[in-house]
């Protein structure tokens, strides 16, 4: 049981380092971002649910739930100022993401 948390730990850490290179290495591509953001968020959510089975407690398990909202939140709403923003500029590029700014 142990060894195959220790793999789950290994595989949520992985996806959380991905997520971060992937924000770290990707600053043009809007949808890109908003991957790596989901990618990170699904890490702390396997790592939340993997703890709350080994460690026999649910409270990992609501905590996920939460997280899975706010991520549904986040998606929407960035995908809403993603549509926003390309209709103003045409592109999703984010070099010239202050024009959004008043």
């Amino acid at each position: 049981m142990v060894i195959g948390f220790r793999r789950i730990i290994t595989l949520s850490v992985l996806l959380f380092v991905t997520g971060v290179l992937g924000i770290v290495f990707n600053r043009k591509n809007v949808i890109a971002t908003l991957m790596a953001i989901e990618i990170m968020l699904l890490a702390v959510n396997l790592m939340l649910i993997s703890s709350s089975l080994f460690l026999d407690d649910f409270i990992g398990q609501l905590f996920a739930l939460f997280i899975i909202t706010v991520a549904a939140a986040e998606s929407a709403i960035g995908l809403a100022i993603l549509i926003r923003y390309a209709r103003v500029n045409n592109t999703i590029s984010i070099d010239n993401i202050c024009l959004l700014k008043g």
